[in-house]
């Protein structure tokens, strides 16, 4: 699997990603992950909408708290054709439990915790710590990325306004 250095820092300290690296133009990899009720989800049952996928280390965290919130605030004013995937290694349990307790109804959690099979597709896999890195991504109804965002520090938020701009070019 191919290694990258030098993408992200957490404090400052650089971390090694695994994977290939997602590009605007690419099209989006498919992907195995969990839905909060245990329930394999493919990537590619999306096709034919648009999607936002959030990556985040883990929920239980203040920023991708912050974030994953602030996605959810967002896709309320979106529509029904637009899906916003929070993926991070949290268990599904862990994601149903925040879930409840933030209010979340309008983002789906997905959890990656059993094979990093997103984050090695999309090459968002932090080697040394066994989490995803902080990135968004926004794919067109035929499977496109649109608009990608890796954040360099684990611990900054990354640009809404880009991203929900990006959707918005797309409805």
């Amino acid at each position: 699997m191919h290694e990258r250095t030098g993408v992200i820092t957490f404090g400052g300290n650089p971390l090694t990603l695994v994977g290939n690296e997602v590009k605007v133009g690419d099209v989006a990899p498919d992907f195995t992950v969990f839905g909060n009720d245990l329930s394999e989800v493919r990537f590619s049952s999306y096709r034919g909408k648009i999607c936002v996928i959030s990556s985040v280390p883990s929920l239980d965290t203040p920023v991708c708290d912050i974030q994953t919130k602030r996605f959810n605030r967002e896709a309320g004013a979106l529509g029904p054709d637009v899906n916003i995937l929070t993926i991070s290694m949290d268990l599904p349990f862990a994601q149903a439990r925040w879930c409840g307790a933030a209010g979340a109804k309008h983002v789906r959690t997905l959890s990656d915790h059993r094979d990093a099979s997103f984050g090695q597709a999309f090459g968002l896999l932090i080697k040394e710590l066994r989490l995803l890195a902080r990135a968004v991504y926004v794919v067109d109804r035929e499977g496109i990325v649109r608009y990608a965002e890796i954040v360099k520090e684990v611990t900054d938020e990354p640009n809404y306004a880009a991203a929900i701009d990006a959707v918005k070019k797309l409805k």
